[in-house]
Formats: C-alpha cells, sequence, structure tokens
C-alpha cells in the first residue's frame, strides 16, 4: 500500500467517524431543546418496553458535557476501526450495541443509561482483542494506540466511582469488543 493509499484510507476513515459523531451533536441538539425528554428512550434495564433502548441509548446524551467527552475517543477508536474495513466497523458496531446493551439492560442498576461512552469501550475491546487474535502488525499498532491514548482512562471507567457514570455499560461494552474480536477475527 502506497503512502497516498495509507493516508486516504485515513482521511476515509476518519471522515465515516466524523459523520457518525456529527448524528450524535444533531441529537444532542434536538434532545437539549426539549430538556432531554429524549433520554427515556435509553436502557432502563429489565424494563421490557425500554429494550428499544439498546439501539438508541449510544445515540443519547444527557448533555454537550457529555456528547464531547464521548467525541474524541469515538473518533480516534472508530476511526481505527473503520480502517481495518467499513463491513468489519458496521458488523462490529452492531455487536457491541446488540451485546452490550443486552448486558446493560439485564445487569445494570435500575436508572436510564444513555450514551456513547459503551461503544468507545467496546471498540477498546475490539481492538485490543483483535491484536491478541490476530497478531497482525496493524492489529498491535492500533491496540498499541487505543492502549497508549486510553489504557488508563478507560480502566478507572470500569468501576463504579460516580452514580452518573454507567460503568456497567462500560464494562458490558467491553465484553462485547472482546466478544466481537473473536468472533469477526481475520484467519491469517
Amino acid at each position: 500500500m502506497s503512502k497516498r493509499t495509507d493516508r486516504k484510507s485515513i482521511v476515509d476513515a476518519f471522515t465515516w467517524m466524523l459523520s457518525f459523531v456529527l448524528i450524535i451533536w444533531i441529537i444532542e441538539v434536538v434532545n437539549f431543546s426539549l430538556d432531554h425528554r429524549l433520554c427515556v428512550f435509553g436502557i432502563l434495564p429489565r424494563s421490557t418496553p425500554h429494550l428499544a433502548g439498546i439501539f438508541l441509548s449510544p445515540l443519547l446524551h444527557y448533555g454537550f458535557t457529555h456528547v464531547l467527552m464521548n467525541t474524541i475517543p469515538l473518533l480516534i477508536l472508530g476511526s481505527l476501526l473503520v480502517m481495518r474495513g467499513k463491513r468489519v466497523f458496521v458488523r462490529t458496531t452492531i455487536a457491541i450495541i446488540i451485546v452490550g446493551g443486552l448486558g446493560v439492560w439485564f445487569f445494570g442498576r435500575e436508572a436510564y443509561h444513555v450514551g456513547a461512552s459503551g461503544l468507545i469501550f467496546g471498540y477498546f475491546g475490539f481492538l485490543v482483542g483483535a491484536a491478541w487474535y490476530e497478531r497482525s502488525l496493524f492489529a498491535l499498532l492500533a491496540a498499541i494506540v487505543a492502549i497508549g491514548l486510553y489504557g488508563s482512562t478507560l480502566l478507572t471507567g470500569l468501576f463504579p466511582l460516580n452514580s452518573y457514570i454507567s460503568w456497567e455499560g462500560h464494562l458490558a461494552g467491553l465484553i462485547a469488543g472482546l466478544i466481537a474480536a473473536k468472533i469477526f477475527q481475520k484467519r491469517i
């Protein structure tokens, strides 16, 4: 692959993620204008009417600070995932949303769980898991970048330190990402 092709794939991956993050920001502007009433469409554990929240919760946030905290890691980790291929990105994202969301729905505390951080933890888990299972140069480099940038920060998010943070979503997302890495690993 030439340097020009490498640069193009990086720009393409970042553009994909930028579009995804832009959608999240637009939804937050609407949600903000409605006094965050859309957050009731998040995951409410063990509530059958809120099962749809599994698919909606990554798009909903409790404020601009919440979205801002998720934006940069989502852009970076998501772009690393898109660089593995758009099909891998879509399949992995869907798997993380479903498996991680079900984890929160079954085991989360009774509160509305919203935000893209479960997806971020899932992307992190996938990138680290892919390095473990595949041991390809790209997978190892992506894992090093993910761990170097977010390893210690994400580790603290796995513990119930603040009542307003869904550590259950973080943990379920991480586990979902690791599972997706095993299932979708490239055969080498």
